[in-house]
């Protein structure tokens, strides 16, 4: 029986390029895609797909809050992160809201095969890079630590605040993330108030300081 697959990203190309990828297998069938995490969460309820490839920023809704409405429907469900960010904060959401695999858009084709073969038979897959990031946060306190101080922000915050630190204006930050401009003013009270920082220049070390400049 062929794997019912739902492709969520907000690049057109990305899930023309996995659906045609995909449909060259015979045991994948690519039932829908998504441009955005609201969008892949109501396919996910009308199609029933097997797997979801589920990218982690994305309007309107993203990733891991789509992940949150999939799984809170139906816990049963197998989504398969597959994202440009390897940053602790949008992993470790990822996988708390429900994802059974985290890979990387770097990873290749073979290894996103292994990955939904992997959670199809009930297992889950971490990209080699992630896996490591977590061992080392396991067995090193200093790391997990600074995963915690992370852990404080949504990682549609983290993005904020790296948009910040690159001297992004509100209307550029609102402009790359497909928000307004009052959304992004929010974001921005958000984070200036979890951290207890009280400008753009503190916000801006604080970034620097936590290796988020240069993501």
């Amino acid at each position: 029986m062929r794997v019912k697959i739902l492709i969520a990203d907000d690049h057109q190309v990305v899930r023309e390029g996995l659906r045609t990828m995909l449909e060259k297998d015979p045991d994948f069938e690519v039932v829908g895609e998504a441009a955005d995490g609201k969008a892949a969460a109501d396919l996910s309820r009308e199609l029933s797909p097997d797997v979801i490839i589920m990218d982690v920023s994305m309007p309107i809704m993203d990733g891991i809050d789509a992940t949150r409405q999939i799984i809170a429907r139906n816990s049963q469900a197998k989504i398969v992160a597959l994202t440009v960010h390897p940053e602790r904060p949008f992993m470790y959401e990822m996988l708390r809201a429900g994802a059974k695999a985290y890979l990387l858009k770097n990873s290749g084709y073979e290894e996103l095969t292994c990955a939904i073969r992997t959670v199809m038979s009930g297992q889950t897959y971490l990209s080699p890079r992630v896996a490591s990031t977590m061992v080392v946060d396991f067995v090193q306190p200093g790391n997990v630590e600074n995963r915690d101080i992370r852990s404080m922000l949504t990682p549609r915050e983290i993005e904020v605040l790296q948009l910040l630190a690159r001297e992004k204006s509100t209307r550029d930050i609102a402009t790359h993330l497909r928000v307004s401009v009052k959304t992004v003013e929010t974001h921005r009270r958000g984070i200036m108030k979890k951290l207890d920082i009280n400008s753009i220049a503190g916000l801006t070390k604080y970034a620097v300081r936590e290796g988020l400049a240069t993501l």
